[in-house]
């Protein structure tokens, strides 16, 4: 058995996960999984209005590539792996010799850490925002509605609705407003 090492896989755009699927199935009734243990599609959260709801969604960090962990010295590995539908093959060197032979590069062990680091970070981001509780006296800024873009300081906290009362000062005067949590940010 050889050694695991991180490989970036090349795929139809648009179609990574269904691509990875596939693969996994495939390596699954093969009984290779040991020498593919991770397959990879480094994602990040965003956030989004859509109808004055705020929404997370997953985004491709690299649209069009896979990353695997894999031991390819097994002869096996590398053709079922190129030959998953979805998957167009390996990001490596091509041998100026024959155009067609595309030899797989490793990544280094520092790219990895970055793109695991990115997916890992943004996972911790996401849930802090979605868990910090808003209080009292705390300057929020409106981000969505008609009140966007105006400051104003937390006035009453609804949790069970997730909602709040904020004073916000229109044309000089202060303004009470009740808004979601979706609708606000903390100011910093």
């Amino acid at each position: 058995m050889g050694e695991l090492k991180w490989y970036v896989v090349r795929s139809v755009s648009g179609q990574e996960k269904k691509a990875k699927n596939y693969l996994e199935t495939e390596l699954g009734r093969h009984s290779l999984t040991e020498l593919v243990p991770q397959v990879l599609i480094p994602v990040e959260k965003v956030f989004e209005m859509r109808n004055g709801k705020k929404r997370v969604r997953e985004r491709n960090l690299y649209p069009g590539y896979i990353i695997i962990h894999a031991d390819l010295s097994h002869g096996e590995v590398d053709h079922i792996i190129t030959s998953t539908p979805g998957v167009i093959g390996f990001l490596g060197d091509k041998d100026k010799k024959d155009a067609s032979n595309n030899k797989p590069v490793p990544l280094h062990i520092t790219e990895v850490n970055r793109i695991l680091g990115i997916v890992d970070e943004a996972e911790q981001q996401v849930d802090a925002a979605l868990d910090k509780p808003y209080v009292v006296g705390e300057l929020v800024k409106v981000v969505d509605g008609p009140f966007n873009g105006f400051s104003g300081n937390v006035d009453e906290v609804f949790e069970e609705r997730k909602k709040l009362n904020v004073v916000v000062k229109i044309f000089g005067r202060s303004q009470p407003v009740e808004l979601s949590y979706t609708q606000v940010e903390k100011e910093v």
